[in-house]
């Protein structure tokens, strides 16, 4: 224990002494810098996609889609608006300071901790640290223990473009990151559940310092009597199943409008099939696995536990404990009250639950933790702007799932047990940085 402090604590504070210098760069030096991380990334994709398969099973397009587009497309929307992030901009002055000139300054904040997570252990830990970078910071990242070859793949690639006193990886189990965050960090950029991120919250306290927090939750569905099905259908099957459901804004449960109940189980059905399916046997081949033993018992405890509450199960339900293999699956006439309605599921288990009025949609979605995401499928104006205006979630989509993530012009994050902060593009540039206002006064000043 006492090497991974004393470890721990060179790289913290030489990063500590070069953070002054980092902050004197410009854009030049920073966009150089990004490049650099972009190009060696797609030197060493194939790579990555191995240690994705080799840790999840997951296929290499489902690698290129989820992962590599999305870090090319964050680093990519930095290199080219950096330069116009950066800019101290000028403000105007009412007039009883009429005699001042003011600017707001964006300057780094300095010191960064990334904590990522499993389920996307390569995208979530350099999307975080594009923000870093662009913003002139020093970083510490810490990849999931339960990725290992993923944060081998990291600490490569990062050794390759960063010396130490910039950024640095840690790999390990939890006691790095319990050690790390007793370090007084100006900002935390934490992926993970809500109940870690209430203690990554608490020892930021201690020391004051920032903190993004992306933590999840139940992202509801509303599918009105208006919307098209066939459409909808197809989007719920791909983005709930991608991943094997193991994704933090993926659909958690769906509310659908009675009338149009058994049309969209039938397309959820064929939509399964079409993805995961060869001559009528499931394939694994793109679809990747539950994470480890422990999530895979958890998830498969859900369907059996709902199963007991009354639940159906419509279609899926197969599971093999070896291959740690869960089949998509969808559940009706589910309690309430049983785990899959009350826990962030995490898995390929969506339960579909009817509704007459749409006031008691809103309702049961504001009895509830404020999600990370709210999907609503409708081709009702009236309906989607109510939807919007009286609920509250991290972000809003309308006849889509999840790809808000792909559009680095909207902030990313959610709200209160969903998320604290957000990043992505400028508004991952803006997380990082301080803004300092500057003023500067004439000789006009009547004081």
């Amino acid at each position: 224990m006492n090497e991974l402090k004393d470890g721990l604590e060179a790289i913290f504070s030489a990063q500590l002494k070069n953070r002054v210098s980092l902050a004197k760069t410009g854009s030049r030096e920073r966009k150089r810098k990004l490049k650099l991380l972009l190009a060696t990334f797609l030197e060493m994709e194939e790579e990555a996609t191995a240690a994705l398969y080799a840790d999840m099973k997951k296929s290499p397009t489902e690698a290129a889609i989820t992962e590599t587009m999305g870090i090319k497309t964050e680093a990519s929307f930095a290199i080219k608006n950096l330069k116009k992030w950066m800019k101290t901009k000028r403000v105007g002055a009412p007039l009883t300071v009429s005699f001042t000139r003011g600017w707001v300054r964006p300057e780094p904040k300095g010191t960064v901790l990334i904590i990522s997570p499993w389920n996307y252990p390569i995208l979530l830990v350099l999307n975080p640290l594009i923000a870093a970078v662009a913003a002139g910071n020093t970083a510490i990242i810490k990849p999931s223990e339960f990725t290992p070859a993923s944060g081998l793949f990291v600490k490569k690639l990062i050794e390759k473009v960063f010396p130490e006193n910039e950024v640095a990886v840690v790999l390990g189990d939890h006691e790095p990151a319990i050690e790390l965050l007793k370090k007084p960090f100006n900002h935390i950029v934490f992926t993970g559940s809500p109940n870690v991120g209430k203690l990554v919250m608490e020892a930021a306290s201690k020391h004051l310092a920032g903190v993004t927090l992306e933590l999840g939750g139940k992202s509801p569905v509303v599918v009105d009597e208006t919307a098209n099905i066939s459409d909808a259908a197809w989007k719920l099957a791909f983005y709930k199943f991608t991943n094997a459901g193991q994704t933090c804004t993926a659909p958690d449960y769906v509310l659908c409008h009675k009338n149009k109940q058994e049309e969209l189980i039938a397309g959820l059905a064929a939509n399964f099939k079409k993805f995961f399916k060869k001559n009528g046997e499931h394939t694994t081949e793109d679809y990747c696995q539950i994470i480890n033993q422990k999530h895979f018992d958890r998830v498969s405890g859900y369907i059996a536990s709902a199963v007991s509450g009354g639940a159906s199960v419509v279609f899926g339900g197969r599971t093999d404990k070896e291959s740690r293999f869960i089949e998509p699956t969808v559940l009706s006439n589910v309690s309430l009250e049983s785990e899959v309605m009350t826990e962030e599921i995490f898995g390929p288990i969506l339960p579909i639950l009817p509704y007459e009025n749409l006031d008691d949609v809103v309702s049961f979605i504001n009895k509830r933790h404020r999600p990370l995401a709210l999907y609503v499928f409708s081709s009702n104006k009236k309906n989607q702007d109510k939807l919007m205006t009286e609920t509250c979630s991290g972000s809003f989509l309308v006849n889509d799932c999840v790809i808000n993530h792909a559009n680095p012009h909207l902030p990313f994050g959610g709200i209160n047990n969903s998320g604290i902060g957000s990043y992505h593009g400028k508004f991952g540039f803006d997380a990082l940085s301080h803004h300092k206002a500057v003023l500067k006064s004439t000789s006009l000043s009547p004081f």
